[in-house]
């Protein structure tokens, strides 16, 4: 079974053309994805796994998929 996760594109670096990256923001947490394969740009949501971008997500399921995450995170949280 696989889980992807969906992000927010704050960043793209095309230093290295054979490689793009983007930097990605999936709900606070800031990762390098590779985008290479995508025709992407900042503010794009993608879905991404195992470090590559494998889709474009809409907006509003994005950020809702990013809350129900935040909403399970802070029920299991026993500080």
């Amino acid at each position: 079974m696989c889980l992807a996760v969906p992000g927010k594109i704050i960043a793209i670096d095309v230093s290295v053309p054979e490689l793009k990256m983007a930097k990605v923001d999936f709900g606070g947490i800031i990762k390098n994805i590779c985008v290479q394969w995508m025709d992407v740009g900042e503010g794009d949501y993608i879905l991404a796994h195992a470090g590559m971008a494998i889709s474009l997500v809409d907006e509003r399921e994005a950020e809702q998929t990013l809350a129900d995450f935040d909403l399970i995170s802070r029920s299991l949280d026993i500080n």
